[in-house]
């Protein structure tokens, strides 16, 4: 949600998501932000050409993938 956005704009665009999630909101979001899907989501969902690879809770999905395209996904994350 955040991609085009400058800094201080994007924190207080994720400082709204953050309350909203606190409030209960349910959301749909794509983002690339491991760190904020992990803080606000209950659910992750991973995809790939539009096909679901795999879901769970952050800790299961980014955490412990199951899967070699999540893992390999998040490997190039962290570089």
């Amino acid at each position: 949600p955040t991609s085009a956005l400058d800094p201080e704009l994007t924190g207080e665009v994720l400082r709204v998501i953050r309350s909203l999630a606190e409030e209960k909101m349910t959301m749909v979001i794509v983002t690339h932000e491991m760190q904020f899907a992990r803080m606000v989501a209950d659910r992750v969902v991973f995809m790939d050409g539009g096909c679901i690879v795999e879901e769970g809770t952050p800790e299961q999905v980014i955490d412990a993938p199951q899967q070699e395209r999540t893992r390999a996904f998040l490997r190039r994350l962290e570089r």
